[in-house]
């Protein structure tokens, strides 16, 4: 079982920063595919980026890719992302999900486990 908490959300002005973070509880972590996913009102929950247990490999949508990093930090249990000229389109609520297995799957009904999510909102 994991449990993941998602913080750093907030408001930012249009090509601003944010970073977010993915705190999960559990000693096998380590052993956890995690991937961010945005919903934004009206719209479907879709994949924004993913990476594997190791954090060898990641995986970006292409909406997000060269923008958005994803990392991760085992010793902490926390996943980042770290989100860079953000535009009034990438306004969602951010969700991090976590699986276990090798690779990254972008479909939601691949994850077991979910957080609760937490709003960007990128302004004009």
């Amino acid at each position: 079982q994991v449990q993941l908490v998602e913080s750093g959300g907030g408001l930012v002005q249009a090509g601003g920063s944010l970073r977010l973070s993915c705190a999960a509880s559990g000693r096998t972590f380590r052993d956890y595919i995690v991937a961010w996913f945005r919903q934004a009102p009206g719209k479907e929950r879709e994949f924004v980026a993913g990476i594997r247990s190791a954090g060898d490999l990641t995986y970006y949508s292409d909406s997000v890719k060269g923008r958005f990093t994803i990392s991760r930090d085992n010793a902490k249990n926390t996943v980042y992302l770290h989100m860079n000229s953000l535009k009034p389109e990438d306004t969602a609520v951010y969700y991090c999900a976590a699986q276990l297995g090798l690779r990254v799957p972008r479909m939601v009904t691949e994850y077991d486990y979910w957080g609760q999510g937490t709003q960007v909102t990128v302004s004009s």
